[in-house]
């Protein structure tokens, strides 16, 4: 026979632990590394949100056709312009295609370089090269290869028609409702396009792969094929790395048609915000100024 008091205390025990179970909600996707797959999965409803400090005013003057910048614990947007302006993605499309690569090929994959088209910014491969696939990912998110990102869509599917369809399949799993695909690399094409909004997206849910966020916070590297001894030497096209506080990636993209493109995302003090410029005639410097705007003019506050 259980004393009374007893009772008592084993109710509120579980009247507190259920109080407190209750409060975890679940909505922004991670990374499975055990699947290199995207799921869901949700932070604790007590994140910080951001609250518009006194007076703050939104940027002036940018020369980019659209931008966003993003909370990205809430997914709140802190500033738009033109954020659902469909616009061409140029290398930021390599964003998808890393995401895709890591859901079809393990990184420890050996790939034998395919006849590739060798035009705009390489990685340096050559038809025959046998390269891991984490090295061609280096490649392609560091170097911003076309090579590289050939070679991975063209051997991590069976065609590159298939693994095209798979990132248009990922674009609209995460919502990117203004996102259409035809090519991995980011080549000028009328019927291959994003947004700011969704390129947000996007970088935001592909930051949670380690490996990809180690990749793209990577400023130089040298990267080598199987035997070790052809060498590719990779310099990230982003300027503002390890120039900007806090800032972990992710890409660039230019083209004739798309003007300057940049996808970052940056953290303070355990928050995070995603700047997106498209079209930009001077993408760093909007970025940074996007950057430094963002911390000035929010403060993250617990709800509860």
């Amino acid at each position: 026979m259980i004393p009374r008091y007893l009772t008592a205390v084993i109710i509120i025990v579980i009247f507190v632990a259920v109080f407190f179970l209750s409060k975890l909600t679940f909505d922004i996707p991670i990374f499975n590394n055990s699947t290199n797959k995207i799921e869901a999965n949700d932070p604790l409803k007590t994140n910080p949100n951001p609250i518009a400090k006194f007076n703050a005013k939104d940027p002036q003057n940018l020369s980019a056709r659209a931008a966003v910048v993003i909370d990205a614990k809430t997914g709140s947007i802190l500033f738009e312009k033109n954020a659902d302006l469909k616009h061409l993605p140029a290398s930021t499309t390599k964003i998808m295609t890393a995401l895709i690569t890591l859901e079809k090929c393990s990184p420890e994959s050996v790939i034998t370089v395919p006849e590739i088209e060798q035009e705009g910014t390489q990685m340096g491969l050559a038809a025959g090269d046998q390269v891991t696939v984490e090295n061609l990912l280096y490649g392609m998110l560091i170097n911003s290869g076309n090579d590289a990102a050939s070679a991975l869509a063209s051997s991590c599917a069976q065609t590159q028609e298939q693994f095209i369809s798979s990132m248009n399949e990922k674009a609209e799993d995460l919502n990117m409702n203004d996102t259409y695909f035809v090519n991995p690399t980011g080549f000028d094409n009328d019927y291959q396009y994003s947004t700011a909004h969704d390129l947000a997206k996007l970088a935001n849910v592909t930051m949670s792969s380690p490996l990809i966020s180690r990749i793209v916070a990577t400023k130089s590297t040298v990267v080598t094929d199987i035997t070790g001894t052809k060498t590719y030497f990779l310099e990230n096209i982003n300027e503002l790395l390890e120039v900007v506080d806090g800032l972990e990636g992710i890409k660039t993209g230019q083209t004739q048609g798309s003007l300057e493109n940049l996808v970052t995302r940056t953290t303070r003090n355990g928050n995070s915000v995603v700047v997106v410029v498209l079209g930009s005639k001077d993408r760093f410097t909007e970025t940074q100024n996007l950057i430094e705007w963002a911390f000035d003019s929010y403060e993250w506050i617990n709800p509860y």
